[in-house]
């Protein structure tokens, strides 16, 4: 299906790094280096779907080409009991893409959705199940029953159906953090298999050939924060290993890591920070030992979260995260350091007209162009969208 673009107007749109103030790293040890300038190609919004809110999306480009994008489809809205994780594929580097097809769609909410191809050639496919839902529907159902209704007859009807899909206790051992493989390229997939961790993008490949999965376990009494690791093509899954928290942190407010190997032996994962100490900003941790052990988490300066890291061709290292407050978008950062330094930010979009956004994800397509898609409630609308940029890097 084609994709009609929704601002083509962005063409040669220059993002320069005096657009947005630049950030102090490491407690204002230093200050963060200029941003190469980037062209905004195009901008699309890419849902096939209107009547669905989409969210928490990632992307990733196989070997071959072709690019897969799996999100939480099927829902009502940003948190109900409707979501499922839907895929989609495009073999022209994003300027088209398949009708979805759904690939888990559990009796509760899941959540997120992260894919990966492995070197073996193994699709990876992740999510988390979730029952959030719950106390807004109880609320919900004794308003009415009350006679003071705050929700429509038939959202009710449709809510209370769903969650009745099953017993409370069926409910509650549906919680948990899955992934589903595939060895023919996407074509048929195993049963969802439950794994250590979940975190919104899924696992990530290292040069020596082992899975690293960093996240947060969920659902269990610890709610650890760590990595796990996979020496088999992400069939089985190692214990965690736990990332320290800084002084004065709760590791409960660390959330939604991802990984990426730096390739100076060096790996590097970034956190999203809920503690009073840097406030909604991204984190990172360090490993120099092949993950068996975890520096204490930094800042690095970047307000936004989620982060996706990515390792262009040419070694420099990638972050793209959701920035919710003016520029309301996604903004990305270039590291040529091997994530000792970032720069400073790279607007992608800066559009939107609320803080239900984010979740970015960019590949590197053959001629170093760069894609990204992310979801976003747009304004006049209940509905978010998957929304896709074309850009580049000039430098």
């Amino acid at each position: 299906m084609k994709i009609e673009s929704e601002a083509t107007s962005r063409r040669q749109f220059l993002c320069s790094s005096t657009a947005i103030a630049s950030g102090l790293w490491l407690g204002g040890a230093s200050r963060a280096v200029a941003a190469p300038g980037a062209e905004i190609v195009l901008i699309d919004v890419i849902s096939q779907q209107p009547h669905i809110y989409c969210g928490w999306p990632t992307l990733a480009r196989r070997k071959n080409g072709e690019l897969l994008l799996v999100w939480s489809g099927g829902r009502e809205a940003h948190v109900c009991p409707f979501g499922r994780v839907d895929l989609m594929r495009s073999s022209d580097g994003g300027r088209t893409w398949s009708y979805p097809r759904t690939l888990i769609d559990s009796a509760i909410d899941d959540r997120d959705a992260g894919v990966l191809e492995t070197a073996r050639g193994s699709l990876l496919v992740t999510t988390f199940s979730s029952l959030a839902y719950e106390p807004g529907l109880a609320k919900a159902e004794a308003d009415a029953k009350a006679g003071k209704a705050t929700w429509d007859a038939a959202k009710l009807g449709r809510w209370i159906g769903a969650r009745d899909r099953i017993s409370a206790e069926q409910r509650k051992e549906q919680l948990g953090t899955w992934m589903t493989r595939s060895t023919d390229g996407g074509l048929e997939w195993s049963a969802r298999y439950r794994v250590p961790l979940n975190s919104p993008h899924g696992p990530v490949q290292l040069d020596d050939g082992r899975l690293l999965y960093a996240g947060k376990a969920l659902w269990t009494d610890e709610n650890v924060v760590g990595v796990s690791m996979s020496d088999d093509d992400g069939q089985t899954w190692s214990d965690v290993t736990e990332i320290p928290k800084r002084k004065d942190d709760s590791h409960l407010e660390y959330h939604e890591l991802h990984a990426v190997d730096a390739g100076d032996g060096r790996l590097i994962a970034q956190i999203r920070n809920h503690n009073k100490q840097s406030h909604h900003e991204t984190l990172q941790s360090e490993s120099t030992d092949g993950g068996k052990s975890w520096s204490e988490p930094h800042s690095i300066g970047v307000w936004g979260y989620p982060s996706h890291l990515l390792k262009l061709r040419d070694g420099r290292l990638l972050m793209s995260y959701g920035h919710r407050r003016a520029p309301l978008g996604n903004q990305a950062r270039i590291s040529e350091d091997a994530g000792r330094t970032w720069s400073e930010p790279i607007v992608i979009s800066g559009d939107a007209k609320s803080g239900d956004l984010g979740y970015p994800s960019t590949v590197e397509l053959d001629d170093g162009s760069l894609v990204t898609v992310w979801y976003e409630l747009r304004a006049g609308s209940s509905n978010s969208t998957l929304r896709q940029a074309r850009w580049k890097l000039q430098g």
